[in-house]
């Protein structure tokens, strides 16, 4: 089995680390960081999971959807359908949006996700002009105004937003104060909380093993980020936003433009152009709410 060298896989976790944090404040550079990692590391699952959500925060959503296609490929997991029906809604396809969220069973997905899958199924709906059916939508189990989850703002201001659509602004305003009062709750438990990139070690079948350690990768993620400084920052900066070429572009590590990785559509990274999609009080995770 091939592996990344040490040396790359420290560079890959940097670049993951740098992403993540930088995603909230300047995706553009979190963007160019994944495509950096991607371009070494294009067969890990969490490498093509970090560049779709980067992808996704500077609004390609094709490039975005390509990429979590290709992880759902790699890793066998459907936790990242809710990011996926809303690439589609992003290329104004609410249909085909619908159409993805229905065809995984709810049930074999984790309860924050089924939360996030039942928000952008509703973002469809309203996107239809269907706003008693993007209502359904949020009328889960998990709509429970009397115990917090970190889920639980974010399901209680959709509901809000689709009550106000219908004209319910009573109601709208009420579920809207049951959603800042879930995030202060959330807050006041736990510390100030931010959705981050969690990079999370996925098992890969036997056939889709063949190109890379991802273990290698995830624990010098690990690592990159107890130890990371300002002088990791620093370089890894100076690594991607290089021009070593003077063409005006970024150059990745090796001294080739930075480009999007899967750019073509392919799986490895290297643009072939041969890929094709194949893809058209307790919760259930054990985890205690704030009640």
């Amino acid at each position: 089995m091939k592996t990344l060298s040490k040396e790359n896989a420290d560079r890959v976790a940097q670049h993951l680390v740098m992403a993540s944090m930088l995603i909230d404040s300047d995706v553009a550079l979190a963007h160019r960081h994944a495509q950096a990692a991607g371009r070494r590391a294009g067969r890990v699952s969490v490498v093509r999971e970090t560049l779709a959500i980067t992808a996704y925060a500077v609004e390609d959503y094709t490039l975005a959807l390509r990429e979590l296609r290709t992880y759902r490929r790699l890793s066998g997991s459907n936790e990242q359908l809710p990011l996926m029906v809303d690439c589609e809604r992003g290329l104004g396809r609410p249909e085909k949006a619908l159409e993805l969220g229905r065809s995984v069973d709810r049930a074999e997905l984790s309860v924050p996700t089924r939360v996030e899958l039942a928000i952008a199924m509703s973002g469809a709906r309203l996107d239809l002009g269907q706003p008693e059916q993007a209502l359904a939508e949020l009328e889960i189990p998990q709509l429970d105004a009397s115990t917090a989850y970190r889920y639980s703002p974010g399901l209680f201001d959709a509901y809000a937003v689709v009550l106000a659509e219908l004209g319910r602004d009573d109601e709208a305003a009420e579920w809207g104060r049951r959603a800042d009062v879930a995030a202060e709750a959330i807050a006041g438990a736990e510390g100030e909380f931010d959705d981050i990139v969690e990079i999370v070690e996925e098992e890969l079948s036997a056939d889709e093993m063949h190109a890379v350690d991802e273990d290698a990768v995830l624990e010098r993620v690990d690592a990159a980020a107890a130890e990371h400084d300002a002088d990791v920052a620093g370089t890894v900066g100076s690594d991607v936003a290089s021009d070593d070429d003077g063409d005006g572009r970024h150059d990745d590590d090796s001294g080739h433009d930075v480009s999007d990785v899967g750019g073509n559509g392919d799986d490895d990274g290297v643009g072939n152009g041969n890929h094709e999609d194949s893809d058209g009080g307790e919760d259930a995770e054990g985890r205690e709410g704030v009640r």
